[in-house]
């Protein structure tokens, strides 16, 4: 599934990884478009000569495409590492997969973005492009992924390298009672996050300053370029939608068709934008209760008045008393409650979880707990395999991404304020525990590089097509709706359903056509068209 953009810190940091930047968030980019002094190109996929101007070197560069195995080419392409300077000579290596056209009836380049902050486009192009799109969109478009910065292959953020060190910075046990001690625990907190942010700091190198999401957005409107292509078409899942959204205001006369399915709203401040998630898993496990009984193993009575009560005095006597069990699964970790939370929420992101997640409850609620799918759920969510380590360094690149696109709020009212809210709309999944600010943001060595989170109008733009779900836990249905209104061009398409985002070749069938028809014939649906689950 398109990794979604989760906005908690890879560690259960407390109150304080869903508390980061609530102050006013301003400015637009103003280095100039180092691509508006140029010739429009043809839409061939062959890149025209580009006239001398702002970062000519890159927007002239040859693409060496060449043959990686199973139908598919790879390349690297060369990126300013900062879009700011023009003198700056420094770069950036992005990889990049492409699956060319086979119809005589190519339409161009289509752009794809899974989500993360931080998933890596190039694996999920190369193993699921017969998941996500159909047969015919597949004939008919060059279908390109890539690594943004700082993910996957591209200029990797690095953070801890030992399956240990991660182990323990994901799912350690405090060794301070937050409630005896909170000023100790809080201590302790911000030493464990000085660790994280050193070992990134160590180990990734100059790029850790440019992981920003607008210079993402720019590193994409340069491999438009690159493909020839007059428009950009461009699919982006989840905080793929964040790239989306912005590259349509930031060039609005370059958009051709574009889907943004579970959008990740970057009109708003990170805790209004935590906020709006933890009210979608919210919601998302109240649907989950309320068909709980349906599964052998549930242990839950279906009525959400009883049983959310129920979790949440779970979740805090997990967090007060760990358990761990011993199993190969856990590898001796204890789960806490905060572990346990992360395992809960991996489950919610699709409804075929809910088993797992109903037999979760089972094992916890037996008066000896048994953690084991707890455990493969908190590990699935981390990308982590203990004694392994990190499947893919999605987890640092997302830390990465938003502690330079965001700033840190650090008022002591503004903070509690945004705890109070979070009881308020998400009483079941937020812990008792001290508030802070972020204490990994708060110590990252470049701060908040600005410019990413004005209203979006896209004014001029072509219409661009909005997929949202009515049970989207990850990104809530509201955020699509939202954008659909604030772009000019903004067309949206209601799913009525559950799970994080809803387009994939073997979804629900009236989506599918619906963005088929788009993609394929560049036919609109009408806005406000929506699709019941099947």
């Amino acid at each position: 599934m398109p990794r979604r953009p989760s906005l908690r810190r890879s560690r259960a940091l407390g109150a304080a990884a869903a508390l980061a930047a609530l102050a006013l968030l301003a400015g637009c980019y103003n280095g100039g478009d180092p691509f508006g002094s140029r010739p429009s190109p043809t839409p061939t996929p062959t890149p025209q000569p580009t006239s001398d101007g702002p970062f000519a070197a890159y927007l002239n560069q040859t693409v060496d495409w060449t043959s990686c195995g199973g139908g598919f080419e790879c390349a690297t392409i060369s990126a300013p590492m900062d879009w700011e300077n023009e003198s700056d000579p420094r770069s950036v290596q992005l990889a990049a997969v492409r699956h060319r056209a086979t119809s005589p009836q190519r339409i161009g380049t289509l752009f794809v973005n899974p989500g993360g902050p931080g998933a890596s486009g190039v694996d999920f192009v190369q193993q699921n492009l017969d998941w996500f799109l159909s047969p015919d969109v597949v004939a008919r478009y060059d279908v390109v992924g890539w690594d943004p910065r700082g993910a996957g292959r591209s200029a990797t953020v690095t953070c801890f390298t030992d399956p240990d060190d991660i182990s323990d910075f994901l799912y350690s046990v405090s060794s301070v009672d937050p409630r005896k001690d909170p000023d100790g625990w809080i201590d302790e907190q911000f030493a464990d996050g000085r660790k994280y942010v050193d070992a990134c700091t160590a180990n990734t190198g100059e790029v850790l300053e440019f992981v920003d999401t607008l210079s993402t957005v720019r590193d994409l409107e340069l491999m438009r370029t690159l493909s020839g292509d007059e428009q950009l078409h461009f699919l982006g899942y989840s905080y793929g939608t964040a790239i989306g959204s912005i590259y349509v205001d930031e060039f609005p006369d370059r958009v051709g068709r574009v889907v943004l399915d579970g959008v990740a709203d970057r009109q708003t401040s990170l805790a209004d934008l935590v906020i709006g998630q933890q009210a979608g898993f919210e919601l998302a496990l109240t649907h989950f209760v309320e068909g709980c009984p349906e599964f052998a193993d549930c242990p839950l009575s279906g009525d959400p008045a009883v049983d959310l009560p129920r979790i949440h005095q779970l979740m805090e006597r997990f967090q007060a008393s760990p358990v761990s069990d011993g199993s190969p699964a856990s590898a001796g970790r204890a789960m806490t409650g905060q572990s346990l939370k992360t395992g809960i929420q991996q489950a919610l992101y699709s409804e075929s979880l809910w088993s797992s997640l109903s037999t979760l409850f089972a094992e916890v609620l037996r008066s000896s707990p048994v953690t084991q799918t707890a455990w493969q759920l908190a590990d699935m969510y981390n990308d982590f395999t203990p004694g392994v380590g990190l499947g893919s360094n999605i987890q640092d690149a997302l830390t990465a991404v938003y502690c330079v696109d965001y700033p840190v709020e650090t008022d002591p009212a503004v903070l509690e304020q945004t705890q109070a809210r979070l009881v308020e709309v998400a009483p079941t999944l937020t812990l008792d525990l001290p508030v802070t600010p972020d204490v990994i943001c708060s110590q990252w060595p470049f701060g908040y590089r600005g410019g990413q989170h004005q209203t979006l109008r896209g004014t001029g733009a072509a219409p661009v097509l909005i997929v949202s779900t009515t049970g989207d836990p990850a990104t809530p249905y509201e955020n699509g709706v939202r954008l659909a209104k604030d772009l000019e061009s903004g067309v949206l398409l209601t799913f009525d359903g559950e799970g994080h985002t809803a387009y994939s070749a073997f979804g629900n069938a009236c989506v599918v056509r619906a963005v088929d028809a788009y993609l394929l014939d560049g036919t609109v649906p009408s806005d406000g068209t929506r699709c019941e689950a099947d």
